[in-house]
């Protein structure tokens, strides 16, 4: 998966409905773990895929002797899947916009019949997609391409985590709002908007084969991998490492050392991306000083 899906898979989970089940081996997995403490004080780092297929066992001993010393989970923005009253209204904020070009016109030529297919399959009338942004009409079609490859809100990492800690009884908190996550996409060039909006449309073999790899590469725990398909996606536009990742990471890593001065423990779970790389959190805490420890 591109970049540009993975990082907008937390709401496009709302739109990838449940598909038929399919008996599938299990596959064990033992993505990466940190660990960055003080003398009274620990966070977890955990990085996550939002949407997953079934069948992936992803739970450890470390992982949940980490996860059940927490008092309090943060997730990059909560999205409730029974309640999308509030996503949908900071969609609806920003989503639209008067004397945009008809969507067909915001891709190559090549590619319309494509997007019309993927129009049709959405069960939305084509006229609602030309009034809205062209990052919004990709984040309507990509529910439709996480569907058709097997991939559920349900069995996304965070949305598994959020039904513990509810069960619990514990807090859950957020590094960014619904709208403060949107308005990442909201403030991308229309060029990036038209490049999200054909990696919606993508299907077959292609989309298939990059979900395959990313999951691969966090199933191991490969972070070298993960940083280096983020890197790959960002090598041609500066600007969006710097708005997507850059300065998201840094106001994360912000919040982090805030916390530590506080005693007590935290689990914050963030997309995988965020975690590996020379820009990522982890990176950045080490510039200033902290030690970080792989925990898995």
């Amino acid at each position: 998966m591109k970049l540009y899906q993975r990082l907008f898979a937390p709401f496009a989970a709302l739109a990838a409905f449940a598909s038929p089940a399919t008996a599938k081996a299990p596959v064990q997995a033992r993505p990466a773990l940190w660990q960055v403490s003080d003398a009274d004080t620990s966070v977890y780092l955990f990085g996550t895929i939002h949407l997953l297929p079934e069948n992936y066992r992803w739970r450890s001993a470390a992982f949940d002797q980490a996860l059940n010393g927490s008092q309090e989970l943060v997730v990059e923005t909560i999205v409730d899947e029974k309640n999308p009253a509030k996503m949908m209204a900071a969609l609806t904020s920003l989503a639209f916009s008067p004397g945009l070009p008809p969507l067909s016109e915001r891709v190559p030529p090549a590619k319309r019949a494509a997007l019309a297919a993927a129009v049709k399959k959405s069960g939305l009338p084509p006229q609602a997609f030309d009034r809205m942004e062209t990052w919004a009409a990709a984040f309507m079609l990509l529910g439709i391409q996480f569907r058709d490859l097997g991939l559920k809100g349900g069995e996304g990492v965070e949305t598994v985590l959020r039904t513990d800690f509810t069960a619990k009884g514990k807090p859950i908190g957020e590094l960014e709002t619904n709208a403060e996550q949107l308005g990442f996409f909201d403030k991308l060039p229309e060029g990036a908007q038209r490049q999200l909006l054909e990696g919606a449309i993508e299907t077959g073999s292609s989309a298939q084969a990059e979900l395959n790899a990313m999951l691969a590469s966090w199933v191991k725990g490969d972070v070298k991998a993960i940083a280096k398909a983020f890197n790959r996606d960002l090598a041609s536009s500066p600007e969006l490492s710097d708005a997507l990742i850059k300065r998201r990471n840094a106001n994360w890593k912000k919040w982090i050392e805030a916390r530590l001065a506080t005693p007590g423990t935290t689990f914050v779970a963030v997309g995988a991306g965020h975690l590996a790389g020379s820009s990522s959190v982890i990176s950045m805490l080490e510039r200033d000083g902290y030690k970080v420890r792989r925990v898995q």
